[in-house]
């Protein structure tokens, strides 16, 4: 593919993980944003306006594009099968949010009918790409503190989602911890056990749902690693996002971040310092726009995108089998999909 032409994306759904895509796409000298999609067309219509982007209400608009390079799907978790195999039918690269489904059986379904495609498609778990997450899992794998022996993953959101979302998010594990549970696998790709504990703590509309406000999963790994998750629906402080990594060598953390480094020191009280960012559009801006390059990059040279498709299954096993613990109280095997 010639480097001297943008490749031209188009773009599946105007919400607000839409909006995200759609502003680091038009950033990106490298990209051309051609359409959006949404069938709540005035979405579309907003999000084009001042772009050249057409906006449509149908995939097969889309996909009718000539030249079409690429599309991110950031639509409702309910197309995304659909739509990754159109993207791979039409042999265009596909960028999809998290999860690839609920359901289990239609993952597997999709997996079956990718089976021998090459086109390029990368699962959105961002985090993989934030600096600091990156940097401590690169240093980990150069064996700087040694064999890793414990990890701990800590992700808060700063408040419970609105009840309408709750009641179609597939749960705290398949929603808020899958992210965590990818992170998990970025540093330990061979879990083999898990377990789980939820409580409802502050959020009544999350246990009318059947929900978990809070939750702890312990995950083991192949070669005896510990990994601890910890996720709550709130925190009162910012958005809470911080990992451990211990080794029989040493220790690398990274920890929350603020919009500066200014620290404040009064009688008062000492390093006063800034709130931590509070949304994880916020957080995870630069791992956003990170991605987005890492994909254009594996779209041009034709190479397999990390994190994959297999990725996206893991961590839904994962987050099935700590969802299973939860409820049953038992330790759950995790095998071979």
């Amino acid at each position: 593919m010639s480097a001297d032409r943008p490749l031209k994306v188009a773009l599946f759904g105007s919400g607000r993980i839409g909006q995200v895509h759609a502003r680091n796409i038009l950033a990106n000298p490298g990209l051309e944003l051609v359409a959006i999609a949404d069938p709540f067309i005035d979405g579309a219509q907003a999000l084009a306006a001042g772009t050249n982007a057409a906006a449509v209400a149908t995939a097969d608009e889309v996909f009718a594009i000539d030249g079409l390079d690429a599309v991110i799907i950031g639509s409702p978790t309910s197309t995304h099968v659909d739509l990754i195999s159109r993207a791979a039918a039409h042999g265009v690269a596909a960028l999809c949010e998290k999860p690839i489904d609920l359901d289990l059986d239609r993952v597997l379904a999709c997996r079956d009918s990718l089976r021998g495609s090459e086109t390029p498609l990368m699962l959105g778990f961002n985090r993989r790409f934030d600096p600091n997450f990156a940097a401590v899992q690169s240093r980990v794998a150069a064996g700087e503190i040694g064999k890793l022996e414990q990890l701990t993953i800590i992700s808060r959101d700063p408040a419970p989602a609105p009840a309408a979302y709750i009641a179609s998010s597939g749960g705290i594990f398949r929603d808020q911890s899958i992210h965590d549970l990818d992170m998990a696998r970025f540093f330990v790709p061979e879990i083999i056990e898990v377990s789980a504990t939820g409580s409802n703590l502050f959020c009544d509309y999350i246990e009318e749902a059947g929900d978990f406000d809070s939750v702890v999963i312990t995950l083991r790994g192949r070669n005896g690693e510990q990994i601890t998750i910890i996720n709550s629906r709130h925190s009162a402080f910012g958005h809470d996002q911080r990992l451990e990594a211990f080794g029989s060598e040493g220790m690398l953390t990274a920890g929350n971040l603020t919009p500066t480094s200014v620290r404040k020191f009064t009688a008062a009280g000492a390093e006063e310092a800034d709130p931590y960012l509070n949304f994880f559009l916020e957080r995870y801006a630069e791992a956003y726009r990170s991605e987005l390059d890492s994909f254009a990059s594996a779209v041009r040279s034709g190479t397999a995108c990390s994190p994959g498709f297999d990725d996206g299954l893991q961590a839904l096993l994962l987050a099935n089998a700590a969802e299973e613990s939860a409820r049953s109280g038992r330790v759950v095997k995790i095998g071979q999909a």
